[in-house]
């Protein structure tokens, strides 16, 4: 991974995964790169975030990294917006993912104090990567702030309740300790759509123990850092209802053009 004291980044997205549902389509191409209405899958999600602003971008790459590595160069034109990426080649130092936690504290020392977080694997061309959104949450108190989309029939429980005043939590208690006033919350769940709002905060003790840069490659799910901070009351939600596809089948990747 390369990496240099000027370069931090406004947003990561994630195309380390092997996309075991999609084979055998990503048997030979990672599901970033599966072509989507004439272009890959990730690239609508990047030039939406170029046309945003956002001029830095970390990708991490796991299942056959080089191919991402080779689609976009670290100096590329997005729709006419010079944008500069840098590479967290998991796959060359661990020889695969290391899940999203694991792969955001390896990048973390090339990422700004707030940043996007985007999965290459969403298809949400309409939503609004907008600036002044990570500037009010970088001035903001809270550690995360996610965006909830009406669960798919593919995800009917969905993933977190979104109180009235835009936070997020599981409902649920953990260790005798409930998030919410009740330890197990009633109202009823949305679903994550893998686009988030981060501070780096979020990856340092006492909310994890992974060291920056992760040198051990140490694997951790995200959902860890996402229930520590919504335990802090830290963890800010929005609804999102514009289009949205969590592109995990073959099925869903036609249905959207692919």
């Amino acid at each position: 991974m390369s990496s240099t004291t000027e370069f931090r980044a406004q947003a990561m997205v994630l195309a380390a995964g092997r996309g075991e549902r999609m084979r055998p389509l990503t048997d030979h191409t990672p599901k970033p790169l599966l072509p989507v209405l004439g272009k890959p899958l990730m690239q609508h999600s990047l030039e939406q975030l170029a046309a945003a602003g956002v001029d830095r971008i970390v990708i991490n790459t796991g299942w056959l990294g080089q191919q991402v590595a080779d689609a976009w160069p670290t100096t590329t034109d997005m729709d006419g917006h010079a944008v500069q990426i840098r590479y967290s080649r998991e796959d060359l130092d661990f020889g695969g993912g290391i899940e999203t936690t694991g792969g955001i504290s390896r990048a973390l020392p090339l990422l700004d104090d707030a940043f996007w977080l985007v999965s290459g694997d969403v298809f949400i061309p309409g939503f609004p990567f907008d600036e002044a959104l990570r500037q009010r949450f970088a001035q903001s108190g809270d550690l995360a702030h996610l965006w909830l989309v009406p669960n798919a029939p593919h995800h009917p429980k969905g993933d977190f309740v979104l109180t009235e005043g835009g936070r997020a939590y599981t409902g649920r208690a953990y260790a005798g300790r409930a998030e919410t006033p009740a330890a197990d919350d009633s109202r009823p769940r949305l679903t994550y759509c893998s686009v988030a709002l981060l501070k780096k905060e979020l990856f340092a003790p006492p909310f994890c123990d992974i060291p920056p840069g992760n040198p051990q490659g140490l694997k951790m799910p995200l959902v860890n850092q996402l229930r520590a901070a919504m335990l802090a009351g830290r963890c800010g939600a929005s609804r999102y209802d514009g289009a949205w596809v969590d592109v995990g089948t073959p099925e869903r990747l036609a249905a959207i053009g692919g």
